[in-house]
C-alpha cells in the first residue's frame, strides 16, 4: 500500500512515471489541513528545526550549490526512490531555486532529460524554479 500525496495537494509535482513529490518553501507554514510529509530532504545553509518525521538536511546556501555534491546526489536518489510509495517533502527557505533545482535533478533520475528538467519543473510546480545559472547548470550536468 502506498502513502504518497494528492496530485492536487499545494506545491506537488508529478513526474513522468508517476511518482509525486512535493516542494515547498520552510518560511511559510503548512497550508491548514495539508498533509506532513513521511520523509522530507531540506535544502539550508544550517541545520533544520526538528520536526515529527523523518528527514534528512543538505547543507545547501541560498542561491548555491550543495556543498558536498556527492552527498546530495545521494540524497536526492534516494529520496526519489522513496517517492514510489512515500509522501517526500523537498523544502529550502523560499521553496524555489534550491528546491527547484532538487526537484529538476528528481525529475532527470526519473527520466527527463536534463536539457529539460528545468522546463518540466517550471510547468509543473513552480514557473520562477531554479533561480540562477549555476543552478541550471547543476541540472544540466547531473
Amino acid at each position: 500500500m502506498t502513502d504518497t500525496w494528492h496530485p492536487t495537494d499545494p506545491g506537488v509535482l508529478r513526474l513522468p512515471s508517476g511518482r509525486l513529490v512535493r516542494g515547498r518553501g520552510l518560511r511559510h507554514p503548512l497550508p491548514p489541513g495539508a498533509p506532513t510529509p513521511s520523509y522530507a530532504l531540506y535544502l539550508l545553509g544550517r541545520q533544520p528545526p526538528p520536526v515529527p518525521w523523518e528527514f534528512t538536511w543538505i547543507r545547501w546556501p541560498d542561491f548555491r550549490l550543495p556543498a558536498d555534491r556527492p552527498a546530495a546526489r545521494a540524497a536526492l536518489t534516494a529520496a526519489w526512490a522513496r517517492t514510489a510509495d512515500e509522501r517526500v517533502e523537498i523544502a529550502c527557505g523560499g521553496g524555489r531555486g534550491r528546491t527547484g533545482t532538487a526537484l529538476a535533478c528528481l525529475a532527470v533520475l526519473d527520466g527527463v532529460p536534463p536539457k529539460e528538467a528545468v522546463a518540466f519543473v517550471r510547468r509543473g510546480y513552480d514557473r520562477h524554479a531554479v533561480e540562477t545559472p549555476w543552478q541550471k547548470r547543476y541540472v544540466r550536468r547531473f
